[in-house]
C-alpha cells in the first residue's frame, strides 16, 4: 500500500531524503506520487554502485570496530575516525534509516546515511559514497552532483535535530572506476578519493514547511522548469490531441 498524505489524519508522514529531491526538482511530480499514487516510470538500479557502497562500508567497518582511523582518512590528513555506534547499522538501513519528526509539519524526515566519522573533539562528520567512472577530475560543481550536496545536508540537518553535535565539513568518498588498464582481466580497478564539502543546512526546514504547503493545498503545483517526465507527459498529450 502506498504512503500517501492525507490532510485529514493526525499520523506523523514519513517523507524520506529522496522525496524532499523530487519537491526540489519537480513539485507536480511530487504531488501526484506523495497525494495522488501517481509515481514517476521506475528506473533500473545502479548495481555495480550498489556493490561499491556495500564494499566500503565492510572496509570501514573494520576500522570502526577497532576504533582506528582509515588509511583514506590518514592520507588526507582527517583526524578522525569511523563512529561506533549503536545504532549505525540501523542509521545505514534503507528501510529505517535516521530520522527526526518535525511537529510543525508533523512530518517525520528520514534517509540511510553511507557513513559517520567523529572527529577529535567529537563532532560527527556526515559521509557519502559515491561511485563513478570518468578521465576528468571528479567536481561537486557539476549541475547534476548538487543533489549531492542536499542530501548530505538534510543528513547534517536531521542529525542536529536529534542533538548531536555535527560538523559542517563533510567528505564524498569517491570510487571512480578506471579505463586505462590493457584488459579487463575479470577485474575493475578504482582510484579512491576524499572530497570535503562545506555544507550548510538552513534550506532543509524551510524546504519542508514548503512541502507542506503544497500537500495541503487540492490544486497540483506547477512542473519543475528542467522536469523531463512533464516535459515528456506534455508533448505526448499535444501530439495526441
Amino acid at each position: 500500500m502506498k504512503n500517501l498524505f492525507d490532510v485529514n489524519s493526525s499520523i506523523p508522514f514519513k517523507i524520506s531524503r529522496s522525496r524532499l529531491e523530487r519537491f526540489i526538482e519537480c513539485p507536480r511530480c511530487f504531488y501526484l506520487e506523495t497525494k495522488r499514487g501517481i509515481s514517476r516510470p521506475s528506473t533500473p538500479g545502479f548495481s555495480l554502485n550498489m556493490a561499491v557502497d556495500a564494499l566500503l562500508k565492510k572496509e570501514f567497518d573494520i576500522f570502526r570496530n577497532k576504533n582506528i582511523a582509515h588509511p583514506l582518512m590518514e592520507a588526507y590528513g582527517v583526524k578522525a575516525v569511523p563512529l561506533n555506534h549503536p545504532d549505525m547499522n540501523e542509521w545505514r538501513n534503507n528501510f529505517k534509516g535516521i530520522s527526526f519528526h518535525h511537529k510543525p509539519t508533523n512530518f517525520i524526515i528520514y534517509g540511510a546515511v553511507d557513513d559517520i566519522w567523529q572527529d577529535e573533539k567529537g563532532n560527527l562528520i556526515v559521509v557519502d559514497y559515491k561511485a563513478t567512472s570518468t578521465t576528468k577530475n571528479i567536481s561537486l560543481d557539476d549541475p547534476y552532483r548538487q543533489s549531492y550536496k542536499r542530501q548530505m545536508e538534510i543528513y547534517q540537518w536531521i542529525l542536529r535535530q536529534k542533538g548531536f553535535n555535527i560538523s559542517n565539513l563533510g567528505y564524498f568518498v569517491y570510487a571512480n572506476g578506471e579505463k586505462d588498464k590493457e584488459a579487463f582481466d575479470g577485474r575493475l580497478e578504482f582510484k579512491v578519493e576524499l572530497i570535503p564539502y562545506e555544507g550548510d543546512d538552513s534550506w532543509v526546514e524551510k524546504i519542508i514547511e514548503q512541502v507542506h504547503d503544497c500537500l495541503i493545498k487540492e490544486n497540483i503545483p506547477v512542473s519543475g522548469e528542467d522536469c523531463e517526465y512533464c516535459k515528456y507527459h506534455r508533448q505526448l498529450s499535444e501530439a495526441e490531441k
